[in-house]
Parts: C-alpha cells; structure tokens; sequence
C-alpha cells in the first residue's frame, strides 16, 4: 500500500517562481503510460529506493535508487516501478521566470532527463529541506541544490565509475549485437559477477538494461521520422516488425503507431 505525506504546498510563491508542491511517497505505483502525463511546471523527482523506469517521447530510461528525474512543462511522461516492483520518492514540484530561464541558457537539458547522485541519504535531506521558511529562500535553496545536481559530474567512487562504463558499454550495443560475456570480459568479470554487480548497481539486469537501451533508439529513430517501423525493427535486430511492436508495447505502454501518434 502507498503512503505519501506532503511536505509543503504554497500557492504564493516569489516573483523568481515558487516549489508549488513537495513531497514523499513510499511503496508508489508510479504514473500510467496510458495517457501520457503533462505538467505545467518543472518537476524532481528522487528515487530513495527500488526501481524502474522513466518515459517521454523521447525515449526510455531505466531508473534506480539515487537517480534524480528531472520532468518539464508540457512534456508528456511517465515513470515508475516495474510490475511487481517497488518505488519510494520524495519529489518537488515548482516553476518560476527563473527556472525558465535556467532552461532557455542551457543550465536544464531535456534530453538528460535522469542523472545519479548518491548517497541517497545526503541528497534525501538536501531535497527535504528546500520547501520551508520564505517562498525566496525556498527557490535560492532548490537552485543551490540544482547547480550542485544538474551542473557537476555526479560521483567519483569505484562502483559508480564501473557503473558508467558498463552503461556505455550496453548504450553503445543497442542492437545486440555483442554477447554479454564479451562485455563482462572487457570489464574485467565473469559472466555471473558481472551481472551480479550490474544489477545491484543499476536496479536492473544487464539483459533488461539494453532491451530497454534498444527501445529508447527505436523511440528516437521514429522522432527522427525517416524509418519505417520494418526498417527499425531490422536496424535494432529484432526478429521481425510484429516481435519488435510488442517488446516496444512491453516498455512504453504504447504501440508504435500509437507512439508515432503522439510526436505529431
């Protein structure tokens, strides 16, 4: 069962903009997929423990804990737990002139929606503690705290370096055409431990973590509006156009003409 408890909400705001909504949800089942939501403000949201994935019409992300999703205004999305799976989060929800100008300069990318900061704890006090005292104070902190998570590089210690490498690795294969093995040779491990360490690190297998790759390609390959759904199928290896509308389905909730549907 989920619980949420709502650690602010202000309808004030400052004449830089305002966190309209901050909270904390445990055991959540996420957004459906089908319709797409859209917001009108900016959002963040911190995974604090469990799993799953992020979707726009860009692409597909997996997600796990001490990932930090940035949503946009009037951006369809969705994102939660696999099924079966389970999703803890405390989010912000805010919006303002100056956020919008953050945006405008380059400072907020939308095709980086998901970046990694850890330890969760530290970040999970960070984001806490921005919506109280003065609506001014509360938007100085969050774009404090947004510099220092947006603006950085997130994390320097062994496992999370071995994390991003494994991740280009899979990123770089999206059509599947290495065996894993071979991956976890380069990376120094066998088979086993290398999916062992991968799946604790990332919240998802290996496998599961490049089908997903492959899906976030097929997405950008339809935005991009010049492949037929045959022709994709064939460039991302899979067995034929009606395995790969069915795998895309599984991810996006969508099919892929519904999903052609929606980028117009």
């Amino acid at each position: 069962m989920a619980g949420s408890t709502v650690l602010s909400s202000d309808v004030v705001g400052s004449p830089l903009g305002s966190v309209a909504l901050a909270g904390r949800i445990e055991g959540s089942r996420g957004l459906p997929r089908d319709p797409l939501r859209v917001l009108g403000s900016y959002a963040l949201v911190y995974v604090l423990a469990g799993g799953g994935t992020y979707v726009d019409h860009r692409g597909v992300w997996p997600v796990t804990a001490g990932d930090l999703i940035l949503v946009f205004p009037d951006l369809g999305h969705a994102y939660g737990p696999d099924p079966g799976g389970r999703w803890d989060e405390i989010f912000l929800v805010f919006d303002g002139p100056v956020f919008r100008l953050w945006e405008e300069r380059g400072l907020l990318d939308r095709d980086r929606p998901v970046r990694h900061l850890e330890p969760v704890e530290h970040w999970e006090r960070r984001l806490a503690a921005v919506p109280y005292g003065e609506p001014l104070r509360q938007v100085a902190r969050l774009q404090e705290l947004m510099a220092e998570a947006l603006a950085t590089p997130t994390g320097s210690d062994d496992d999370l370096a071995w994390l991003e490498r494994a991740r280009a690795l899979l990123d770089a294969d999206v059509a599947r055409e290495r065996d894993l093995r071979e991956v976890a040779a380069e990376l120094n491990l066998s088979y086993d431990g290398f999916r062992k360490r991968f799946r604790r690190l990332a919240g998802v297998a290996p496998s599961r973590y490049r089908w997903l790759a492959s899906i976030g390609a097929a997405c950008e390959l339809m935005a991009q509006g010049a492949l037929t759904d045959r022709q994709i199928a064939a460039r991302l290896r899979f067995t034929d156009e009606f395995y790969f509308s069915r795998r895309f389905k599984q991810v996006t909730g969508r099919s892929p003409r519904e999903y052609r549907a929606l980028l117009g």
